[in-house]
């Protein structure tokens, strides 16, 4: 056990598709060996779980306001680990701990090399990505409408967990944007706008004119270049997630409540 493992591929960067992957555990960890900083990852972890790195994974680590993926890791029929949490290693530049225990029924727990089989749960990365999506198209709509309208407007950060989506703005939005913020929301999924995953460096940003989002060097490894991904027609994220594939895919998107404090306004919705 132990880990001399290198960065972990993530597989759903490039194909958010894949359901299953074939991957070669490079650390195993029991979770009461961890580092600090890693077992606060995962407040749940008992003297039963252990944490799991692999050469590449599909389950995508919550972060990006993004939730987990969940699911399992299974080799032949003797070994079912049940992943719960997912986050990206706090001490380990670019590892994905996979955190879960053993089934009761395994006769053996995995060894370093061994391969394995991932299979994520679909429906939550469904609902995860459709949440996601709709939250980019708020963002969008918002950015569109009033831009313009409000003194230091800005995106901030947002949250697409299924019980408190949400995405939060520099600057006070009154309540009289809701009707048209859910219109220009409505707008983008009634188009059926694709959505596409991209990889830019700085230059990209700058030759489209949005070298405001250039994120910060240290968010893309080495020498690689950013992922972006583009609601075709509406606006440019740069973003580590997962995502339908065009804007009707989303559902109903409904704007709920705007709130605001402190020169922020946040935006809540919900997808149905």
């Amino acid at each position: 056990m132990g880990s001399t493992a290198a960065r972990t591929y993530l597989a759903f960067h490039h194909n958010a598709k894949l359901y299953k992957l074939s991957a070669v555990v490079s650390a195993i960890t029991p979770f009461p060996a961890l580092e600090e900083a890693n077992k606060l990852l995962f407040k749940k972890g008992t003297d039963n779980d252990f944490a799991i790195v692999t050469d590449q994974t599909i389950f995508h680590p919550q972060g990006g306001g993004q939730p987990s993926d969940e699911g399992v890791m299974t080799m032949g029929d003797v070994s079912v680990f049940r992943v719960s949490m997912v986050r990206m290693d706090a001490v380990k530049d670019g590892q994905v701990l996979h955190f879960g225990r053993f089934d009761s029924s395994s006769s053996s727990i995995f060894q370093l090399g061994d391969t394995v089989e991932q299979s994520i749960d679909v429906e939550k990365r469904l609902l995860y990505s459709r949440l996601h999506t709709a939250g980019h198209v708020l963002g969008a709509a918002v950015r569109h409408l009033l831009e313009k309208e409000i003194p230091g407007f800005d995106e901030l950060k947002a949250s697409h967990f299924p019980d408190s989506a949400a995405c939060e703005f520099q600057g006070s939005i009154e309540g009289k944007w809701k009707e048209p913020i859910q219109q220009k929301v409505d707008g983008y999924i009634d188009k059926a706008m694709p959505v596409e995953v991209d990889f830019w460096d700085e230059e990209d940003f700058r030759k489209n004119g949005l070298e405001r989002l250039i994120p910060d060097r240290s968010l893309a490894p080495p020498g690689e270049k950013f992922r972006v991904v583009k609601i075709v027609g509406a606006e440019v994220y740069p973003c580590g997630g997962t995502h339908v594939d065009t804007t009707d895919l989303c559902g109903k998107t409904t704007v709920k409540k705007i709130s605001r404090s402190k020169g922020t306004s946040r935006v809540s919705y919900a997808v149905n």
